[in-house]
C-alpha cells in the first residue's frame, strides 16, 4: 500500500525547508529609526547648548586673568584696562637731555623719586594730549606722595626737536602745573639713542606727516629701575579726534598714582 504522497510546500521555498518566520511590521520598524534619531538630536541639542555656555563664559574669565606681580592696590580690571604688566627689575637705561625750561638733566638724577616716564610728540592731537590729561589727574590722585614722584616725556619728533617745541606743549596741555614735569629733547642722535633704549618705534617720514610712535609709560622706582610698563588707549569719533570717556579718564589717572605710590613705599 503506497503512502500518501506530502502536501507540496507553498511557492518561494524548497522541500523540506521551515517555513519562515512571519517579518517585522513596516510600520513599526520606522518608528524606531525616528526615535534613534530624535534620540542623537537630543544629546547634540545638550551638547551645543553646553559649548555655547562656556564659549560666553571664557573671554570673561579670560579678561578678570590677573598679571602676577602687580601692586595690591591696582584692581585687576584698573590693571587690565592700563594693560599693566611688571618688567624685570633691571637699570633704567639713562640719557641726559634738555627739559622745556631749557635746564639739562640726566636720568639719574632723579634718584630717591619714582619716575613715571613716557614718550610724547610736541606737535601730537591725538594720544599724547590724553596722557597729558592723565599726568594732572596722577598728580593730583597723588596728593602728599607728589612730593616723591616725578613725571617726564622724551621727544619722539625729530623734525620739531627745539626747547620751544616741548615748552609750547607744556604750556598748551597745563603740563607745567606739575611742578616735577619735565618734558626732554635733544639732538636727533640722542634722541634716537633713548628711543633704542626703551624700545620706542618711531615712524615720521616728512616734517609734516603725523608722527607714529610706540605709546608707553614706563615706571621707575627710587633706585633707578625698571618694574612696570602700561600701554596708553585713546577712542576716536567718527572724524578721527581721539578721546577716552572720562571715566576711563579718571581711572587711568588713579591707576598711576596707585602704582607710583606704590613704589615710594
Amino acid at each position: 500500500m503506497r503512502r500518501p504522497s506530502p502536501a507540496p510546500p507553498p511557492a518561494g521555498t524548497q522541500a523540506g525547508a521551515p517555513a519562515a518566520a512571519p517579518g517585522p511590521s513596516p510600520r513599526r520598524g520606522l518608528g524606531r529609526v525616528l526615535a534613534a534619531a530624535l534620540g542623537v538630536l537630543a544629546v547634540l541639542a545638550v551638547l551645543f547648548a553646553y559649548l555655547a555656555v562656556r564659549h560666553r563664559e571664557q573671554p570673561a574669565a579670560v579678561s578678570q586673568a590677573r598679571v602676577s606681580g602687580l601692586p595690591a592696590s591696582v584692581s585687576t580690571s584698573l590693571a587690565n584696562l592700563m594693560e599693566l604688566s611688571p618688567v624685570p627689575s633691571r637699570p633704567a637705561p639713562g640719557f641726559v637731555l634738555t627739559d622745556q625750561d631749557g635746564r639739562t638733566m640726566s636720568l639719574a638724577s632723579f634718584k630717591g623719586h619714582a619716575v613715571v616716564l613716557e614718550f610724547m610728540d610736541p606737535h601730537c592731537t591725538d594720544i599724547c594730549p590724553i596722557v597729558s590729561q592723565e599726568f594732572i589727574d596722577a598728580q593730583h590722585d597723588l596728593g602728599k606722595a607728589a612730593r616723591q614722584a616725578v613725571f617726564i616725556a622724551v621727544n619722539v619728533n625729530a623734525y620739531h626737536h627745539g626747547v620751544t617745541d616741548v615748552a609750547a606743549f607744556s604750556r598748551e596741555h597745563l603740563l607745567t602745573t606739575i611742578p616735577s614735569w619735565h618734558f626732554f629733547t635733544g639732538s636727533v642722535a640722542s634722541l634716537q639713542a633713548v628711543w633704542r633704549a626703551y624700545n620706542i618705534e618711531v615712524q615720521a617720514p616728512s616734517r609734516n606727516a603725523d608722527v607714529v610712535h610706540t605709546s608707553a609709560v614706563y615706571f621707575i622706582d627710587p633706585a633707578g629701575r625698571e618694574r612696570f610698563i602700561a600701554s596708553p588707549m585713546a577712542d576716536h569719533t567718527a572724524k578721527g579726534t581721539a578721546y577716552l570717556p572720562a571715566t576711563q579718564l579718571a581711572a587711568w589717572g588713579r591707576g598711576i598714582a596707585l602704582v607710583t605710590r606704590h613704589l615710594t613705599h
